[in-house]
């Protein structure tokens, strides 16, 4: 069963520059320098994605000099992965058995 912290999650995964910025950051770790060039996005708009995925806590950062390198933390991607896998299986016995409510 997905809880209200996987809808959440689920709300700001949804919007394509933060799921972009998710996929580059399952590659490598960059700082936003780098996820500027990668996505093309304004510096404000993508620092303004970046808080709302550190809120979340899908990444986290590492302060490296003058540059703040970001990190996804991949545990918080396995564990939603997690949910949609007991989804997944909870939907294949209910096919198998043909589990239905009886209408009154």
């Amino acid at each position: 069963m997905l809880t209200s912290v996987d809808t959440d999650l689920l709300r700001v995964l949804a919007d394509p520059l933060r799921l972009r910025i998710v996929t580059l950051l399952a590659r490598e770790t960059l700082c936003t320098t780098h996820l500027i060039e990668e996505t093309g996005a304004r510096q404000t708009n993508l620092s303004n994605h970046l808080k709302v995925l550190r809120e979340a806590g899908v990444v986290e950062t590492e302060p490296c000099g003058r540059f703040t390198y970001y990190r996804l933390r991949p545990e918080v991607i396995a564990s939603l992965a997690g949910r949609f896998a007991d989804l997944a299986e909870a939907a294949r016995d209910t096919a198998e058995n043909n589990v239905k409510r009886s209408c009154p």
